[in-house]
């Protein structure tokens, strides 16, 4: 068994579109803007991160689940020097919750949201000492 991808399921589809590749910089499959389906990659790894437009899977199951409140999910990225990622993100317009800050003595991170209320996690994380 493999794990293909964590999918999120979104109302403003547009918006996480616009937040997963250009806020992001993650790296869309198909480049469907509308939607109502796309997996985004890293540049590197092979973990992906799919959206997948909420009404559509409504209709798929026969039924539209609750609409999503509170802290449902977190979507963790790595990246190597957290501090430039941030700055580059925030001139993109995202808006940090918290950090850069240390989370243990290996790790750094940094909190947002998406434009549905999903928070993101940014690591870096940091060598062990030796």
């Amino acid at each position: 068994m493999e794990l293909a991808q964590v999918r999120l399921l979104v109302t403003d589809f547009a918006a996480c579109y616009r937040f997963y590749a250009d806020t992001l910089g993650l790296r869309p499959q198909s480049g469907a803007a509308d939607g109502p389906y796309e997996k985004f990659s890293p540049v590197t790894g092979s973990a992906g991160i799919a959206l997948q437009d909420r009404a559509m899977m409504a209709a798929v199951l026969g039924e539209l689940g609750d609409a999503a409140s509170g802290h449902r999910s977190l979507v963790v990225l790595r990246v190597d020097d957290l501090d430039a990622y941030c700055a580059r993100i925030v001139d993109r317009g995202a808006v940090l919750l918290r950090g850069p800050v240390p989370m243990t003595d290996r790790m750094r991170v940094a909190h947002l949201k998406d434009p549905e209320g999903n928070l993101v996690e940014l690591q870096q994380w940091l060598l062990l000492g030796g």
